[in-house]
């Protein structure tokens, strides 16, 4: 199981839509507060879908909080950010690894990046462009981290229904 961690997300939507990517993907998602929504909030729960209540999560009040929690963490975490010197493609991943994404208006604090700054990874793009949004940003990671380990537990493969056609002559 892979595991999400969201620092401070303020924009439900997005946080909605990675829980659905979590109960896709069989991932953990892990929320540090402050949170900018309250999670009965209805974007919240529209982005989700009817995939919410079948989400594997669980809310921290701090990162101190989280990590006493999560001892792996400390050593299998992975720091998505725009200022890495690592693509996201770089690392190994493993089951069990912890993928940080930091809040939409900030990112995760630059105090936290330099202290494992080995650890940071970053998706490529266009210059001029500031970042992904946050959500897009957690798919390219966590699919990325699942192809390495072969989509271990998911359904790789999907079928086609075929209607039958008859020919008229």
């Amino acid at each position: 199981m892979m595991h999400i961690v969201l620092l401070e997300p303020e924009i439900p939507a997005n946080t909605g839509n990675i829980g659905r990517s979590c109960v896709a993907t069989g991932s953990m998602l892990h929320l540090i507060e402050p949170l900018g929504f309250s999670l009965e909030e209805k974007q919240l729960r529209r982005a989700g879908l009817d995939y919410w209540p079948n989400l594997k999560y669980r809310v921290y009040p701090d990162l101190e909080t989280f990590f006493r929690m999560n001892p792996a963490a400390r050593s299998r975490m992975f720091y998505a950010t725009t200022k890495a010197h690592k693509m996201y493609t770089e690392p190994a991943y493993r089951d069990g690894d912890y993928l940080m994404f930091g809040k939409e208006s900030a990112g995760i604090p630059e105090e936290l990046l330099v202290e494992h700054e080995d650890f940071c990874v970053r998706i490529p793009m266009r210059p001029e462009i500031r970042s992904l949004n946050l959500s897009n940003s957690v798919a390219v990671v966590l699919f990325e981290a699942l192809r390495q380990q072969d989509f271990a537990g998911q359904e790789a493969f999907g079928e086609l229904h075929r209607l039958k056609w008859k020919q008229e002559g």
